[in-house]
């Protein structure tokens, strides 16, 4: 049992044929904004973000994700459910006594706290049971978790352990109260002490230290002969060392007291257990525990005997479900806070043969919408790629979108192949094996090389990387050199993109690129290359982008402006 284990978002298991998008281009697309809005919480970052940045060109791996994410979208319930015994089990693993050893060391109250955790455990896994019943789930993985559970609660016999344990739970719970019996010196010091009955019935009368003031007062009251049951037998603590026997009983009556008191925890209980064995007390502790492990002999035998039956309990197999889980609930509760916000999104839909490769109707860019004031300001543009369109060479006024377009296609295609839904009207997409990007390095790390060596060096890199599965983004590639060296670069690398096949977006404020399509689309291969613009209105910014040549030298007009560098700007007021 232990080595078997489920998965909901890894049909294949965590291993099998993933590429890792590099950090860098986890941060260019802003995957890493989009995580630190889904969860405050630094583990659950780093998972999601884990998962996102695995990728695969594998279909069935992504419409898995996507039906289990729809049912979870579709089911607030059993989020918060799961949500609540995910809790429980956590805790239960890290803190409670389940796994713990079973051998001869365990006196009784051990026993018996990690009785009622393996019970609180089979209660949160028949409560799991109920949750997945829901009629309404139809996704292969999470029918296929109400099996793997179905099947873990029949293999771990949690039938009979509840019977068990029930038997268990009633034998012990006859005892209700113990009665301890002290022997003192001359001077009321306790000299042994001793357990002298255990007990059906608690002790009902309070003020112990008033009923023994009343017994020393009324002479009486003072037997003359210390009587018990012949079948008790008295056990010394320490003869020698009355301060030591004194001392553990004031720290095993708070130890009693903690143990009885409502509301407090197993774990809780068992630190203050520890607490009490201290350097004065070693082996004087637990001294109570194993007189009545002795006096019940048959009872703790019995505990000993269930807990070695079950000690093959699994919870790790349930365990490993909580992040996964996570992962989809706090995309459904951050997709849901985004569509009350006005935001919409859709299920993605996989293509299966033809020459389309991605269709996308009204998408817009995820990073750029949870960072937004005004939700209504969006722009939403369409895209597709298909062979004509293969390669885009996206060009357009400074600051006119171009980047948030590049980005919010790269995001697009992780949240899909995530199983996500996405930030569109309609998505439809063959999945990327991997997801590639050449966007402005820093400063510092081009100090070896220079700008532009080290621009060739990461796109040769990607290049060899890339297939024609991938998507490869480029922001303003080759753009750190003279006009005439970035586009002669650009113009073969762009030329060996083709070749290769992969879908591109090339954005660049080098227009003449996008004139020449005609002869780039010469070379060998089915892909071609296809001028992409951000549109202007009146010389206004639309954000919208369309199929068309490049608009002139219009962009540098535009950055010159943007500066204060055109000819009247200059010279205003001179």
């Amino acid at each position: 049992m232990e080595n078997r284990s489920y998965s909901i978002l890894f049909p294949y298991g965590e291993d099998t044929g993933y590429k890792r998008l590099s950090e860098t281009a986890f941060h260019d697309i802003g995957l890493d904004i989009l995580c630190s809005r889904v969860t405050n919480d630094p583990a659950e970052n780093r998972y999601i973000s884990q998962v996102l940045s695995g990728m695969t060109a594998d279909s069935h791996t992504a419409e898995y994700r996507q039906k289990v994410f729809a049912d979870i979208m579709k089911l607030p319930k059993l989020r918060e459910r799961m949500k609540e015994l995910f809790e429980k089990l956590e805790y239960m693993r890290k803190f409670g006594n389940i796994h713990m050893d079973t051998g001869e060391k365990l006196g009784f109250w051990l026993l018996m706290h990690r009785l009622n955790d393996i019970d609180d455990y089979i209660k949160c896994v028949e409560a799991m049971r109920e949750v997945l019943s829901d009629e309404s789930i139809s996704s292969e993985g999470l029918t296929g978790l109400r099996s793997f559970v179905d099947e873990l609660y029949d293999e771990a016999c949690f039938k009979a352990m509840k019977k068990d344990i029930a038997e268990l739970k009633l034998r012990a719970s006859s005892v209700k109260s113990v009665t301890v019996g002290i022997n003192v010196n001359t001077r009321f010091e306790a000299t042994s002490f001793g357990l002298v009955s255990v007990n059906e019935k608690p002790f009902r009368k309070s003020g112990v230290v008033g009923s023994f003031a009343d017994a020393i007062l009324a002479k009486d009251r003072i037997n003359k002969e210390c009587e018990w049951d012949g079948d008790m037998h008295y056990y010394q603590s320490d003869r020698q060392n009355p301060r030591k026997i004194a001392g553990f009983l004031e720290k095993t009556g708070m130890m009693i007291s903690a143990q009885s008191t409502p509301f407090m925890d197993a774990s809780i209980r068992n630190t203050i257990v520890q607490a009490v064995n201290s350097d004065e007390t070693k082996g004087v502790t637990f001294h109570l525990d194993r007189v009545l492990g002795r006096i019940l002999a048959s009872l703790l035998k019995k505990l000993r005997d269930t807990m070695d039956r079950y000690a093959d309990i699994a919870v790790v197999n349930i365990s490993k479900l909580i992040p996964e889980f996570m992962y989809y609930i706090r995309f459904a509760e951050f997709i849901e806070k985004c569509m009350s916000e006005g935001m919409n999104f859709c299920e993605p839909c996989l293509i299966g043969e033809g020459s389309v490769s991605m269709e996308a109707r009204g998408f817009y860019n995820m990073k750029l919408a949870v960072c937004m004031d005004n939700i209504g300001e969006l722009v939403s543009n369409d895209l597709v790629f298909d062979r004509e369109n293969t390669v885009y060479i996206l060009t357009g006024a400074n600051q006119g979108g171009k980047t948030t377009v590049t980005q919010g296609i790269g995001i697009m295609f992780a949240m899909a192949q995530g199983g996500i839904f996405v930030p569109a009207e309609s998505f439809r997409y063959k999945p990327a094996d991997c997801i590639y990007t050449h966007f402005p390095a820093d400063e510092d790390k081009t100090l070896d090389l220079g700008r532009l060596g080290e621009e060739c060096v990461r796109f040769k890199d990607i290049y060899n990387e890339c297939t024609d599965k991938s998507l490869v983004l480029l922001n303003e590639t080759f753009s750190t050199t003279s006009f005439e060296e970035g586009y002669y670069i650009a113009k073969d690398s762009l030329k060996a993109i083709l070749k290769k096949g992969c879908r591109t977006i090339y954005n660049t404020h080098m227009h003449k690129l996008g004139t020449d399509i005609d002869e780039m689309n010469s070379t060998d291969g089915d892909a071609k290359a296809a001028s992409l613009i951000v549109r202007t209105d009146e010389g206004k910014r639309s954000f919208k982008v369309v199929a068309a040549p490049p608009d002139g030298m219009s962009y540098a007009k535009d950055i010159a402006e943007k500066y204060g560098v055109t000819y009247d700007m200059l010279t205003k007021g001179s």
